[in-house]
């Protein structure tokens, strides 16, 4: 019986559970999006969501619990002084799970793990993406004639 068992093991013993989620989270701090497995995805969300939370109020002690869990002093400061002005005013839900399918070798599920603020094109207050398309541009013969014949000044 499983009573009381919240959390996800993901097959490991507990020191390797937790420095890999310390490792995935710094990496999520630094890139602002990873790609794992769908059941990491899940628990990096419960490991790092806490700490983005500690990180709206930026005090000695809310700095060392969270150094403490991340044990990376570079991905402190980035969560510190970037993440925690762009998350101030959400009051929850730091993290987007996206599913991309199987992988090719093992079948497994995997999911895109990315920082809410920080995508643009689901953020409707961030900058719009631009939409491109395969077609290419026909220059106008004007920006043809400029690219080819460069102006020399002669004396």
């Amino acid at each position: 019986m499983r009573h009381g068992k919240k959390f996800n093991h993901l097959g490991r013993q507990t020191a390797h559970r937790k420095a890999m989620l310390a490792n995935m989270a710094c990496s999520l701090i630094e890139h602002k999006r990873i790609n794992t497995t769908h059941a990491k995805a899940k628990a990096l969300r419960k490991f790092v969501e806490p700490l983005i939370t500690k990180s709206k109020a930026d005090t000695t002690h809310n700095r060392r619990i969270v150094f403490s869990k991340l044990r990376d002093k570079y991905a402190v400061t980035e969560l510190f002084k970037e993440i925690s002005v762009k998350v101030a005013d959400r009051p929850g839900g730091y993290l987007r799970i996206i599913q991309l399918g199987n992988r090719q070798g093992d079948n497994a599920p995997m999911a895109m793990v990315e920082l809410v603020d920080y995508n643009e094109i689901y953020n409707p207050n961030g900058k719009k993406a631009k939409k491109t398309t395969r077609r290419g541009r026909k220059k106008k013969t004007a920006d043809v004639a400029e690219t080819k014949a460069p102006e020399t000044s002669e004396e």
